[in-house]
């Protein structure tokens, strides 16, 4: 085919007349491609060569749909919560779920890969065209013979009439979109509604006690997980504050709720102990939630759930290193400087008779950033 251009352009009546072999013939004129070689794999549709090489190519998209499915079915469904060595078959299910994930979720890129790899080097024609530059902006006449000559290569690709590779790839690739759009959305959608009388609900905490009657201690963190040291008011300095967690006595020799009460995104607590003679603004109908000079205020902030771990004790204010939020612990932890525009919930908090400080009741408020259906 020549590379020589036409000296004289088709009207836009002419175009519409004209088949789409014309147009793509018009368009390699157009664009100064000259086709040195040009030959199709299968001259000959239906053989069985070309039936074989077709099942190839669907086995690995099918491979690829197949592993997407398991990957939804491991990520969704396996038993993925730890389990401790002594329940040896929940502690091997809870090894595997990782790579499973990864394993299922490899072989469906993979096998989708492979596929199309595979198609382009069986059923894609030879091709060898030489084309000359120019600049500018295309035409209509371009543009018309660029969708003809797009449309042209689909049909040369033999991919319209090849329906089990057309099934076969679609199912692939829809099934590892749906994969990964689940890995994102799976671990941020959550119902408010769902178990929302348990501290695993975004309306409680890990600070509500999982019967009635049970003690709630406030534990600070020493760097070992498994030890437990309980906090009593003479252990905060005037001006001090310690970050604390939640601890039960059912979990002193449980290593997996040791390590877990420290892990959890709600538990981190700011207990601070005010200087004396300082004077507190108290929000109201929380003027008893303070043990003397101590308060306890979540460290989540309630913007975007960054730790309040800055603490100034002559101005009293709290501030996110993220985005710069300041809380006024003077006046109910309430928002003074930032993007934050609520209060940091506080922790009703009383001494027992043992002389450790605990909680009398979860937040009566959700800890961190908003979500939809908050009524605060």
């Amino acid at each position: 085919m020549s590379g020589d251009k036409p000296t004289e352009l088709p009207s836009e009546a002419e175009l519409a007349e004209m088949s789409r072999d014309d147009l793509v013939k018009l368009g390699t004129k157009l664009d100064g491609v000259e086709l040195v070689h040009y030959e199709e794999k299968w001259p000959v549709p239906g053989t069985r060569a070309e039936r074989r090489a077709q099942r190839q190519v669907a086995i690995w998209f099918l491979i690829s749909a197949l592993s997407g499915l398991a990957f939804l079915g491991v990520f969704l469904f396996w038993p993925w919560q730890y389990e401790s060595p002594s329940n040896a078959e929940g502690h091997l299910l809870h090894l595997l779920y990782n790579p499973l994930i990864g394993l299922f979720l490899g072989l469906s890129v993979l096998g989708l890969g492979i596929g199309a790899l595979l198609y382009t080097k069986k059923f894609l024609p030879d091709e060898l065209a030489v084309q000359q530059r120019h600049d500018g902006r295309s035409a209509e006449v371009d543009r018309a013979t660029l969708v003809a000559e797009l449309a042209d290569a689909g049909q040369r690709s033999g991919i319209g009439r090849r329906n089990l590779i057309k099934r076969t790839a679609g199912l692939g690739a829809g099934v590892m979109g749906l994969g990964i759009a689940v890995v994102p959305l799976g671990a941020l959608v959550k119902n408010p509604h769902s178990d929302s009388e348990t501290k695993n609900s975004l309306w409680h905490t890990s600070w509500k006690p999982e019967k009635p009657g049970e003690k709630v201690y406030l534990r600070r963190h020493t760097g070992d997980f498994h030890e437990v040291s309980l906090v009593r008011p003479e252990d905060v300095e005037p001006g001090g504050f310690e970050t604390v967690f939640p601890f039960r006595e059912s979990e002193r020799n449980d290593e997996h709720a040791l390590v877990a009460a420290l892990k959890r995104a709600d538990a981190p607590v700011m207990l601070i102990r005010m200087r004396p003679n300082q004077a507190i603004v108290k929000r109201a109908g929380q003027e008893d939630f303070n043990y003397g000079d101590l308060y306890a205020y979540s460290k989540i902030c309630t913007h975007l759930g960054c730790p309040t771990s800055l603490f100034e004790q002559q101005t009293g204010l709290l501030l996110c290193p993220c985005h710069q939020s300041q809380f006024d612990v003077f006046e109910y932890a309430k928002p003074r400087f930032g993007p934050a525009t609520r209060p940091l919930p506080q922790l009703p908090i009383t001494v027992d008779e043992e002389g450790y400080l605990v909680a009398r009741s979860d937040f009566i408020e959700a800890v961190g950033p908003a979500f939809w259906e908050r009524k605060s």
